[in-house]
C-alpha cells in the first residue's frame, strides 16, 4: 500500500492521467481551451478514488487542472502564434482586467462551498454548448466586440470564472468572441494566449487557497506534502504534463484543417458531455 492505495489502483490511476494528458492537449491545441474542460472532470474521479473529501475534491481538481495548463498554453499559444491568427488587440486589452479576476477567484476558492466550482462548470459548458451547436446567427451581442470599460468588464468575467472552473479561459473568450462575430479559428488562437495569462497566477493562487487543506485533513495523503502544495497535485500535474505538451502542436494542426462549422459543433458536443457529468452530480445532491 501507498498513500493508502493498493499498487494496482495507483497504476491504473497513473496510466489514466497519462492517457488525459494526451488528450488534454490536443484538445488545448484544437479548441484553445487549456484542456482544462477535460481535466477537471477526470481528475474529479481520480480523488475520489484516491479518498479525498468531498468538500475539498473539485477546488483541488480545478487548480490541479489550473497548473497543468501552464505548459499546454504556451506551447499551443506558439504554434497559433506562428500561424497569425492571435488577436494582440484584445490581448493588450484583457491582460490586465483578466489577472484582477483570476486574483478575485482564487480569494473567492479559499472560502467557497464546493458546489459553487460545479455549478460554474455546468452553466456555462451547457451554454456555450447551445451557442455552438445550434449555431443561431442571429445570436449576438453585436458586429464587433466593445471598446473601452465593457470590453475590460468582460476581461475580469473571464478571469474570474476561468479560475472558478479550472480552464484555460477558453470557454468564455471563445463564447464572447463569437456571439461577436468573431471566426472560431481566431477565437480559438487568441483564447490560446488568454489562457497563459489565467493558468499561471490562477494556479499560484490555488496553492494559496488550499494550503489550510492539509492541516484541516491531516489523514488524506493526496493533500499533504510532496503530494500535493495547496489544492494543486503535484503527482497528478506530473503525470499529465509530459503528454499533454507533446499532443497540443498536433491539436493546433486539427484546428486549422477543420471547417468552422465543424470545428463549433465538434466544441459544442464535447461542452454538453462534460457539463452533463457535473449536471447529474448537482442533481443527485453531491
Amino acid at each position: 500500500m501507498i498513500a493508502g492505495l493498493a499498487i494496482k489502483e495507483i497504476v491504473e490511476l497513473a496510466v489514466l492521467l497519462i492517457a488525459t494528458g494526451a488528450l488534454s492537449g490536443f484538445l488545448a491545441g484544437v479548441f484553445g481551451i487549456g484542456g482544462g474542460a477535460i481535466l477537471v472532470p477526470v481528475f474529479y474521479e481520480c480523488f475520489r478514488i484516491a479518498g479525498v473529501p468531498l468538500e475539498v475534491r473539485m477546488p483541488l481538481c480545478v487548480g490541479t487542472s489550473l497548473a497543468v495548463i501552464i505548459p499546454t498554453s504556451i506551447r499551443s499559444f506558439q504554434a497559433h502564434y506562428k500561424r497569425g491568427a492571435v488577436d494582440m488587440t484584445i490581448l493588450r486589452v484583457w491582460w490586465l482586467p483578466i489577472v484582477i479576476g483570476v486574483v478575485a477567484g482564487s480569494v473567492i476558492a479559499r472560502y467557497a462551498p464546493e458546489r459553487l466550482f460545479k455549478i460554474v462548470f455546468v452553466a456555462v459548458a451547457y451554454s456555450a454548448a447551445a451557442r455552438l451547436i445550434l449555431a443561431r446567427e442571429g445570436w449576438r451581442f453585436g458586429e464587433d466586440l466593445p471598446k473601452g470599460l465593457s470590453m475590460r468588464a468582460y476581461g475580469f468575467c473571464v478571469g474570474i470564472l476561468s479560475t472558478l472552473m479550472g480552464i484555460g479561459g477558453g470557454l468564455f473568450s471563445n463564447l464572447l468572441m463569437t456571439f461577436y462575430g468573431r471566426p472560431i479559428h481566431q477565437a480559438v488562437a487568441t483564447s490560446s494566449a488568454l489562457a497563459v495569462l489565467i493558468s499561471i497566477p490562477g494556479a499560484l493562487g490555488y496553492i494559496y487557497a488550499g494550503w489550510p487543506a492539509a492541516a484541516t485533513y491531516p489523514a488524506v495523503a493526496a493533500l499533504q506534502v510532496p503530494f500535493a502544495l495547496g489544492y494543486v497535485s503535484l503527482i497528478g500535474a506530473v503525470l499529465v504534463m509530459p503528454m499533454s505538451l507533446v499532443t497540443a502542436p498536433l491539436g493546433v494542426r486539427a484546428a486549422h484543417a477543420m471547417s468552422k462549422r465543424r470545428l463549433e459543433v465538434a466544441f459544442g458536443c464535447y461542452l454538453f458531455i462534460v457539463g452533463s457529468r457535473f449536471g447529474l452530480s448537482l442533481a443527485g445532491g453531491q
